[in-house]
């Protein structure tokens, strides 16, 4: 064979292993991603579990339970692998390959039945695709429970189902049993507010909910919130797999979501402290302080500040009666430190309210002496009686003109306000007027027009200077405000009427579109229609609090007292939603039957 003959063929094999290589290496880059293709919106998918769920007899020291999936995993959320009945120590785990190893450092109880769910725990390691969820049943004895409980925790205000708070079921009926120990079965809720407690004993339970902060299942009134239901419950559902409140699904599909049956409504509300004493206090100014207490409706007896005589001092409790504000009424200099002596019930060591005398030290603000100290020229503003005005076009006809003062005001001239409209025709022309003041702010006042606004009108009122002299003795400036009704063309007004209110009194909010701001409110013991005007398009809600104690204010619960939060009602249309729909230039009115809707 010629050499030639020899050499070609060695250089083609060559070319081939070289390209071959390139290629190779080409496919086998680990450092450079691929580019391209669909995204992974497939979430993990359980494919061995060990042990088996319904499993008898499980060890009750260093248990384990693994969990292996079709592809590699991350926990995305420690707490949301959660055993039932809890144990002092939350679960544990670890990841190895695909598989996530729970484990408990505390031994189990004998003879009983548990349920470990993964729900919003897991997700995939790349694009962190949640794993929907899953629940294991076992036994640490030779049966397991099979009863079923369902319901939905809301919030007491605005009904807003709330998820991740943690369902409690007691064997233990004492009121003490949720301060005291874990619950017999718990569970999470879902992003619907709903639970099902599964696998439980058939037996007589109390529930209860709660926002457990730190994750001990244990309440703390201090800071955790707590729902609670007044009667007993006996499961009447049994676990079996085709019941539809056990599967797992979608928090989108609401169809499925809203199918569940929920069998209660828990109402989450935030406990007033009981345990009475005075908290914190502060001199906030030369002759304003303040003082707080831990819980609410506060009894004091007497009051009084070393060296002032009491006639001197004002004082006003916020609605709660858990603030107290104090004034001095003497425009002379005060001492750099007031002695404020206070006679009040106080909470003792055996949580039994006893009369207590307690000196409070009120030192004068440092900010306050050095700017004494610093200032060389007097500003206007600090030896004014200081006060707001506030008048607004869409809620003047509800509310009035306020005026607010910053100090209390120890003389006062009212009845020398001036108060006038100009009508279309640009004649000025006096008006009367009323003033109320306000009964839990005794800095505060509304002046009233004595007849009805009317649309195309401006309205002035002009508080004239030096007719108001507060308690450090100094006057007023004067003050003109105007304010005319809305002339938008594309406003629109909601008119309610309140029927069979039955005598019991009822606040009444309008709500924004999330629920969490009050446009306008009114208190009504008596039917009457409401009239919501110059409402702009957007959507709105009416909510309505049965006031048991009336006062304005919508009391909160207690749990040991076994008092519920004031009932709280959201109307809804005839298609049963909640949400009113206003557009632009419509008159609406709707009517509600308030006795149907509190049955």
């Amino acid at each position: 064979m010629k050499l030639s003959d020899r050499i070609l063929p060695a250089i083609f094999i060559g070319l081939v292993v070289v390209v071959g290589a390139i290629a190779s290496h080409s496919c086998a880059n680990t450092t450079t991603p691929p580019t391209g293709g669909p995204k992974d919106t497939i979430p993990p998918e359980i494919v061995k579990v060990s042990p088996l769920s319904g499993t008898l007899h499980t060890p009750t020291h260093k248990t384990k339970l693994k969990f292996t999936f079709n592809e590699y995993v991350v926990v995305k959320d420690g707490k949301s692998i959660f055993l039932s009945p809890p144990s002092e120590k939350s679960p544990k785990y670890k990841i190895s390959d695909k598989s996530v190893i729970v484990y408990f450092e505390n031994d189990l109880d004998s003879n009983r039945t548990y349920i470990l769910d993964l729900t919003n725990a897991i997700g995939d390691n790349n694009e962190g695709n949640m794993f929907p969820g899953y629940t294991l049943v076992f036994s640490t004895g030779d049966h397991i429970d099979s009863m079923v409980v369902t319901g939905t925790v809301r919030d007491c205000n605005t009904l807003n189902p709330i998820k991740g708070a943690t369902v409690m079921l007691y064997k233990d009926h004492a009121d003490s049993a949720l301060f005291l120990h874990r619950p017999d079965a718990a569970c999470k809720t879902d992003a619907w507010g709903f639970f099902a407690i599964r696998n439980l004993q058939d037996t007589v339970y109390r529930r209860y909910a709660m926002m457990d902060a730190n994750t001990d299942t244990m309440y703390q009134p201090e800071n955790e919130k707590v729902a609670f239901v007044d009667t007993l419950i006996k499961p009447t559902m049994v676990a079996v797999d085709s019941l539809f409140e056990l599967g797992k699904y979608d928090m989108k599909d609401t169809l499925n979501c809203l199918a569940r049956k929920s069998e209660v409504d828990l109402a989450l509300f935030r406990e007033k402290p009981t345990k009475q004493m005075i908290v914190n206090k502060e001199r906030i100014g030369e002759r304003t302080a303040y003082i707080t207490f831990m819980a609410p409706n506060a009894e004091i007896d007497s009051i009084w500040i070393k060296g002032i005589s009491p006639s001197r001092l004002i004082t006003q409790f916020n609605l709660q009666k858990d603030s107290l504000e104090i004034w001095v009424n003497d425009a002379r200099k005060q001492p750099d430190t007031l002695f404020l002596n206070v006679d009040y019930m106080k909470t003792d060591s055996l949580g039994a309210l006893v009369k207590t005398h307690e000196v409070v030290k009120l030192s004068k603000p440092r900010e306050l002496a050095s700017a004494a100290k610093k200032s060389t020229k007097i500003k206007k503003e600090d030896t004014l009686c200081v006060f707001t005005m506030t008048a607004t076009p869409d809620m003047v006809e509800q509310y009035g003109f306020q005026m607010e003062f910053k100090y209390p005001i120890v003389e006062n001239g009212f009845d020398s306000l001036v108060f006038s409209y100009i009508n279309p025709k640009q004649q000025e022309i006096s008006a009367r007027y009323t003033v109320e003041q306000d009964s839990l702010n005794l800095r505060k006042y509304t002046v009233w027009p004595s007849e009805k606004l009317l649309p195309g009108y401006e309205y002035k009122l002009k508080i004239p200077h030096r007719k108001f002299k507060d308690i450090n003795g100094f006057y007023n400036d004067s003050l003109e405000t105007k304010v005319s009704l809305p002339n938008d063309d594309k406003l629109s007004t909601l008119l309610i009427n309140m029927n069979n209110v039955g005598g019991r009194k009822y606040i009444v909010d309008l709500l924004g579109e999330k629920k969490d701001k009050v446009i306008r409110q009114f208190i009504i013991d008596s039917d009457r229609t409401l009239t919501f005007p110059y409402l702009k398009a957007g959507q709105l809600y009416i909510r309505l609090t049965e006031d048991l104690h009336p006062h304005g204010l919508v009391d909160t619960a207690n749990v040991l007292e076994k008092r519920q939060p004031e009932k709280v009602k959201f109307y809804k249309l005839e298609d049963g939603t909640e949400m009113i729909d206003i557009i632009e230039m419509t008159e609406i009115e709707q009517t509600l039957d308030v006795g149907e809707l509190f049955k």
